[in-house]
């Protein structure tokens, strides 16, 4: 299968720059495999699971929350609010940012604490509703 040049980047660093046969990404209308010479399209994430297909016997998985995706002739680039690969997440630690981030929300002393808070929490969900965990 011919290769394409994909990178993701977050805020925090670049997480994969290279060649790869195909990236599956979970697009705001429905996921979508770019494979090589795809057609140029733009993209807003939504939060899933960004799979990378670097050869047909090594795939990586990471979790994305929000941001976008561009198709151009140069390959894909995903810029996203966050990523973090899947097999660094656990189940029980999750449950228990949870936890705290619900007792966060219930006491916060202002308006703005509260709605960080809730904020955080909202995430802290949607990173368990998409694995499964």
């Amino acid at each position: 299968m011919a290769a394409f040049h994909f990178e993701l980047v977050s805020p925090e660093r670049l997480l994969f720059s290279g060649n790869v046969e195909a990236v599956v990404v979970p697009g705001a209308e429905g996921e979508f495999t770019v494979l090589d010479n795809h057609a140029p399209v733009m993209s807003v994430l939504k939060p899933g699971i960004v799979q990378i297909g670097e050869t047909s016997s090594k795939t990586s998985r990471l979790f994305v929350r929000g941001g976008f995706a561009d198709v151009s002739g140069k390959g894909l680039t995903i810029l996203a609010e966050q990523a973090i690969p899947v097999e660094v997440l656990d189940a029980a630690k999750l449950d228990a940012q949870i936890r705290d981030a619900e007792e966060d929300v219930t006491d916060a002393a202002s308006d703005e604490t509260r709605r960080l808070a809730a904020e955080k929490l909202a995430q802290l969900r949607e990173v368990r509703a998409v694995l499964n965990l």
